[in-house]
């Protein structure tokens, strides 16, 4: 397996997450995001849309990590990141797509840059745009967990996978995670893990 990655993007992040929590051999091959790399011929021939991550395997490459991380584990089910049951699947899918779809779109490199350079909005304007759409989905995010240790009973799911990137996120804009303790117990936890704690965007070999 091959991961185009880049270190700081969220969605990069949670695929390596979950490639570590299936104990899955992977090659990274770094997509430079602030150079531009990901708009480059070559890289755009694996990823028409030129983002990041794609996973290239035996049958081709791969975009979107939602995507990725189901065909993870329908490929590989032995260590699962959804649980069995439909009701229980649909709600850790339900938290996961809180933060995939309704969080993090709107807070990644490809919109801050739009809203700075072409909106010319303030650093400040762009930070409290920040803190506010993951307030909206933490907000929410906070009743629907259970923190028990992990969103969704005690074992890591597709959840925590999506979770732990965007706290670290919000961690890097210096949000306030006061009022989320049961988010912050996941954080806590999943930090004592090697497969999270090996993910993370400093252990990376290419940060910087």
């Amino acid at each position: 397996m091959k991961l185009y990655d880049y270190f700081y993007s969220s969605a990069a992040f949670r695929t390596r997450i979950a490639l570590n929590l299936k104990g899955l051999e992977y090659e990274q091959i770094p997509v430079n995001l602030r150079t531009g790399q990901q708009s480059q011929s070559d890289y755009k021939a694996q990823n028409p849309q030129g983002l990041v991550p794609a996973l290239s395997v035996a049958e081709g490459t791969l975009g979107q990590s939602l995507a990725i991380i189901e065909w993870l584990e329908e490929t590989y089910p032995e260590i699962p990141l959804l649980p069995k049951a439909p009701w229980d699947k649909a709600r850790v899918r339900a938290m996961a797509y809180t933060i995939a779809c309704d969080i993090h779109p709107l807070n990644n490199l490809r919109v801050l840059n739009y809203l700075k350079d072409d909106l010319e909005v303030t650093e400040q304007q762009k930070t409290e745009w920040y803190h506010h759409w993951i307030g909206k989905g933490f907000d929410a995010l906070e009743q629907q967990v259970e923190a028990a240790p992990f969103c969704f009973g005690d074992k890591p799911t597709l959840a925590d996978v999506c979770l732990i990137p965007q706290i670290k996120n919000a961690m890097r804009f210096e949000m306030d995670l006061s009022p989320y303790p049961k988010l912050r117990s996941i954080w806590e936890h999943c930090m004592t893990l090697d497969a999270f704690v090996r993910a993370m965007p400093e252990n990376q070999e290419t940060a910087g």
